[in-house]
C-alpha cells in the first residue's frame, strides 16, 4: 500500500534541516547576483526549498524591468541572471512581478 503519510522529499538531497532562522549562503549569495543584475529591483526573496543544502530555490522577484514583458521572457531573465549557479542546482521556482503603483 502507497501513501502512508509519509513524504518521502526530494530524491538524492540528503542534508540536515535547517536548525536557524538567518539565512543560508546560497540564498544570500543568490540575492545578492540578483540585486546586481536587476538593480530596479524593489523586492527580492530567495528561499532555499531544500531544507538548507542549496538543491532547490523558490525565487521571488519584483522589479519594474519586467514591464512589457511575458511571464517566460521574465523567468528568461532571471535564469540568465543565474545561469552559472543554476548549474549546480536541481530545481528553481520563480515568480516574478512588476511593482504596482
Amino acid at each position: 500500500a502507497f501513501g502512508l503519510g509519509r513524504d518521502p522529499g526530494p530524491p538524492l538531497v540528503h542534508c540536515a534541516q535547517r536548525m536557524f532562522a538567518s539565512q543560508t549562503e546560497g540564498e544570500l549569495k543568490v540575492t545578492r547576483i540578483l540585486k546586481e543584475k536587476f538593480p530596479g529591483a524593489t523586492a527580492i526573496k530567495v528561499t532555499d526549498i531544500s531544507g538548507g543544502c542549496g538543491a532547490m530555490y523558490e525565487i521571488q522577484i519584483e522589479s519594474e524591468e519586467f514591464k512589457e514583458k511575458r511571464t517566460v521572457q521574465q523567468h528568461q531573465m532571471v535564469n540568465q541572471a543565474l545561469k552559472e549557479e543554476i548549474k549546480g542546482m536541481h530545481g528553481l521556482r520563480i515568480f516574478t512581478s512588476v511593482p504596482k503603483h
